[in-house]
């Protein structure tokens, strides 16, 4: 047995499927959440991104509401925002709103990297890269904003002040180890798509947390792509519409996310392919025998205190049985 439990969660990008509307995919959103709040999630986080016809999150704070609304006991949150993109007054303020309405179930993820290609970053901000350099000090407003004792300021986000919004770091390098660290702040690693950085994010983060505030120890979230069918053969189909995704954003082809066919030899390949390889090292397919001895290894390296799912599955009723089966693998090995 280990000597704490290890929560699990949902990261969601809102991914549109071929032949879906929007209203649909945000109804899927919101099936999958209540769904999720019945097997035991701890939060359901939804990310921004903009300028990709097959990501539905792009007004994420909207977007949290609407989950927010549709469950009861969840945690609904960001992961994240992408903070150079936005008025850190703005931000406390949307989610000083969302935290009064939803007492005790928002989280505030925030990242540093746009979420889109340079050109739409450059129409979100102008001043894009200038803010992604201050992430640091931006962070420090979000949290001024935040605090009661800002109420004697000129300037001000009063639906902000004093409501418990926990504020966590996201990362994709080293970069945001140092400052999570430095803060005294959960920090949670991208670790479903950027690889290569993981082990050297963590031990950062670890030797230099300095406790805060919020936080007495260090708090570690590791994102893992989970694709469980009830085989091995069923989730490997089920894959190839991640293998397509992820061959579309090497490729500049984003399209919607496509049915998934037979794992042919060609599929294979393509996942042998160092970039595809490297991206996807993460990736836990199969059934839930398979997966559950992939994410038991994958915890006992880590340590990681909560796990982050990521499954992008064609299908609605698909996602749902694989986070359900992801549940019961997340029970078993507490």
């Amino acid at each position: 047995m280990k000597s704490h439990s290890t929560l699990y969660s949902i990261l969601d990008l809102a991914l549109v499927s071929k032949n879906h509307t929007l209203k649909q995919t945000y109804n899927s959103v919101l099936k999958l959440a209540q769904h999720a709040e019945t097997y035991g999630y701890t939060r359901y986080w939804l990310a921004e991104h903009h300028n990709a016809s097959n990501i539905g999150s792009s007004a994420t704070s909207v977007l949290i509401g609407y989950v927010a609304e549709g469950t009861k006991t969840l945690r609904i949150g960001s992961g994240g925002i992408m903070l150079p993109n936005h008025s850190p007054l703005i931000i406390a303020e949307q989610f000083g709103t969302l935290g009064s309405l939803y007492p005790n179930r928002i989280d505030l993820g925030l990242g540093r990297a746009p979420g889109t290609d340079r050109e739409t970053a450059q129409a979100i901000r102008s001043d894009f890269m200038q803010a992604a350099h201050s992430f640091p000090a931006e962070l420090e407003k979000i949290q001024t904003y935040f605090s009661a004792a800002n109420a004697t300021a000129k300037v001000r986000a009063t639906v902000a002040e004093g409501v418990e919004v926990p504020i966590y770091i996201l990362g994709s390098s080293t970069d945001s180890a140092h400052l999570a660290a430095k803060k005294g702040l959960p920090y949670a690693f991208a670790s479903h798509f950027a690889t290569t950085h993981l082990w050297d994010a963590i031990a950062i983060y670890r030797e230099e947390f300095q406790p805060s505030a919020t936080l007495k120890k260090p708090y570690v979230m590791a994102g893992v792509n989970i694709i469980i069918a009830d085989t091995d053969e069923e989730a490997e189909r089920l894959s190839t519409s991640l293998i397509r995704m992820i061959v579309g954003i090497f490729t500049g082809k984003r399209d919607y996310v496509q049915p998934p066919t037979a794992m042919t030899q060609e599929y294979k390949e393509l996942l042998q392919h160092p970039q595809v390889h490297q991206m996807l090292k993460y990736s836990f397919v199969g059934s839930k025998a398979t997966v559950k001895a992939q994410v038991k290894e994958f915890m006992e390296q880590t340590k990681a205190d909560e796990l982050i799912a990521v499954t992008n599955i064609y299908d609605v009723k698909d996602r749902i049985r694989s986070y359900e089966l992801f549940s019961e693998i997340m029970k078993e090995l507490q």
